[in-house]
């Protein structure tokens, strides 16, 4: 068998860590072109203030329509100290300075990360469209967007996405609500309740009995098809990376109101759950620019789905999948049940990267359990891979020093039916 025009042993002997990686191991690596420059990173801190600038003119819109938003699809910031305790007589570790929770779990709309770039492309998308035809300027009050008159406009154009739920549940409930015709293409492991919800909510769901990387394909396939269609790409998408971005100018300000500083003295680690890598990629990205070199960024894998992982450290990104090398991409986690990652993000975001660990399906499954009883929070499996960063970046029973932020991704829309047996 043949991988990139090696064969499995000359992998394995290449880059022993495939050992690990075969058994579906847990595994730690760390990434040797962290601080070095990446060619490819031609956006910049400007690209999200004006990400940024966009989603404000949308608030009088979102506050009309989507009154919950209050104008900003925006979480707090929970300090998880029961779950800290827990985490610590477990795990035998001690955790140097706060533990804290982003809570894009309940993240208004699709309550999960997803809600960040998928909005944010599909507003965008809308903008582009009515600044176009003359029907808005920038000047207006966008609740105006709300109107019948724009509804009706946005009818006559189509929007599609490929996703394992949660970016299509995001993508699906905002185009709805806009008016545009929206398909979103489900992968098999995608749950049933979020086919269910986004057919509530008037959007066309095709399935497909195979995984993320399929339904992606399919989706564009489709779309290219209508003149009027508009495919949102998860793997290569500038638009909803700087959507997750802006999550950085947040989460600063946020900082700053409980007087959170990030220097040398008190470094940010970050622990992000990693799919195509579109979410984690564009928040760390967009937590570089605001934080420099005190920010230290690392992305969680499942065992069974370390796309991102053999990407980067191969250097083939897209180029390669875990099935390429026998790893069967099945895991509880769906969010996260991506085969192939995003080369895009992965060239753009090696410079900063820390590094990416993987995590079992039954640590997942455990520190659910751990989460909820300690801290009554409920979130999915996927929203878990985090929580594992103050263990893996351990040294001698110790995390690393400063603030640990483990990135909530998903939970909240989980039926409760459906939670209890996860």
């Amino acid at each position: 068998m043949s991988i990139a025009g090696k064969s499995l042993e000359q992998w394995k002997t290449e880059y022993p860590l495939f050992n690990d990686l075969l058994q579906y191991k847990e595994v730690n690596w760390k990434n040797p072109k962290q601080g070095k420059l990446s060619k490819t990173a031609d956006l910049s801190l400007a690209d999200i203030l004006e990400a940024e600038a966009r989603m404000k003119r949308f608030a009088p819109y979102f506050r009309k329509v989507l009154p919950e938003t209050n104008g900003i699809i925006e979480s707090p910031i929970s300090t998880i100290s029961n779950m800290k305790a827990k985490f610590e007589k477990e795990e035998q570790i001690s955790i140097e300075g706060d533990l804290l929770m982003k809570r894009d779990d309940i993240l208004p709309i699709a309550g999960s990360i997803k809600a960040r770039g998928g909005i944010y492309e599909v507003i965008k998308h809308a903008e582009k469209l009515a600044l176009g035809h003359a029907i808005l300027t920038k000047d207006d009050d966008y609740s105006i967007l709300a109107d019948k008159k724009f509804t009706e406009f946005f009818s006559a154009f189509s929007l599609a996405v490929g996703s394992t739920g949660n970016l299509g549940l995001s993508i699906g409930i905002m185009s709805a609500k806009l008016g545009f015709k929206v398909t979103v293409h489900m992968s098999s492991d995608a749950k049933q309740w979020k086919k269910d919800l986004l057919r509530e909510e008037g959007v066309q769901v095709i399935e497909h009995q195979a995984d993320y990387g399929t339904a992606v394909e399919e989706g564009r396939k489709q779309c290219e098809k209508k003149l009027t269609c508009y495919f949102i790409d998860d793997e290569n998408s500038k638009d909803l990376f700087l959507g997750y971005a802006v999550a950085a100018l947040r989460l600063k300000k946020q900082f700053d109101e409980r007087g959170i500083k990030v220097n040398a003295e008190n470094p940010l680690h970050v622990y992000l759950p990693c799919g195509v890598g579109g979410g984690p990629g564009g928040i760390a990205f967009g937590l570089h620019q605001v934080f420099g070199k005190h920010v230290h960024c690392y992305f969680a894998e499942p065992t069974h789905s370390p796309s991102m992982l053999i990407g980067l450290m191969t250097g083939l990104h897209e180029q390669v999948s875990v099935q390429d090398f026998g790893i069967n991409n099945q895991t509880v986690a769906d969010g996260l049940a991506v085969g192939r990652p995003s080369g895009f993000v992965g060239r753009v975001i090696q410079p900063m990267l820390e590094g990416v660990y993987t995590v079992t399906d039954e640590r997942m499954k455990e520190q659910l359990r751990w989460v909820y009883e300690t801290e009554g929070i409920k979130l999915e499996p996927s929203a878990l891979a985090g929580m594992s960063g103050p263990l893996v970046t351990a040294v001698e029973g110790k995390s690393l020093r400063g603030t640990h932020l483990v990135w909530a991704t998903g939970g909240s829309l989980v039926p409760d039916a459906v939670w209890g047996e996860e």
